[in-house]
């Protein structure tokens, strides 16, 4: 999943080519940087972080405010997008487990049962795979 947030990167004025940068869109995501673009990586990475957390509640992702309608309080900042790839993200810092109910006909159970089949392995090994190809073909 890619997601699109406007960002507001704010010079610090006590610190030249400092940023601080808000993401208007994700209640209290506000990062920085010491460069701007160690400011545009933090904002990357604390807003997947922010959306990881709200997916992994069970939580959609917020939408994406238009950024022509975000409009700083400094007249020195500057609005701008960040990007963010969920599923690499998710893939490299997701911890959270969902418990999922499958049914099975009894007699593929039993074949399962007596091969020591792993049935949360084989269904996220497929499912993992099936994302790929997913994946591979947008």
């Amino acid at each position: 999943m890619k997601l699109t947030y406007p960002i507001i990167i704010i010079p610090d004025h006590e610190q030249p080519g400092a940023y601080a940068v808000e993401v208007p869109d994700l209640p209290g995501c506000v990062t920085g940087g010491n460069s701007l673009s160690e400011a545009l990586w933090m904002a990357e990475d604390a807003a997947s972080g922010w959306v990881l957390t709200e997916l992994e509640a069970g939580r959609p992702a917020p939408q994406s405010s238009d950024m022509r309608n975000i409009h700083p309080a400094d007249p020195d900042a500057m609005v701008s997008l960040v990007m963010l790839d969920m599923d690499a993200y998710a893939a490299r810092y997701g911890k959270k487990a969902v418990r999922k109910n499958v049914t099975i006909p009894a007699w593929l159970d039993t074949w399962g049962e007596q091969h020591g089949v792993n049935y949360s392995g084989v269904l996220r090994d497929a499912l993992e795979q099936l994302r790929d190809r997913d994946l591979a073909a947008a």
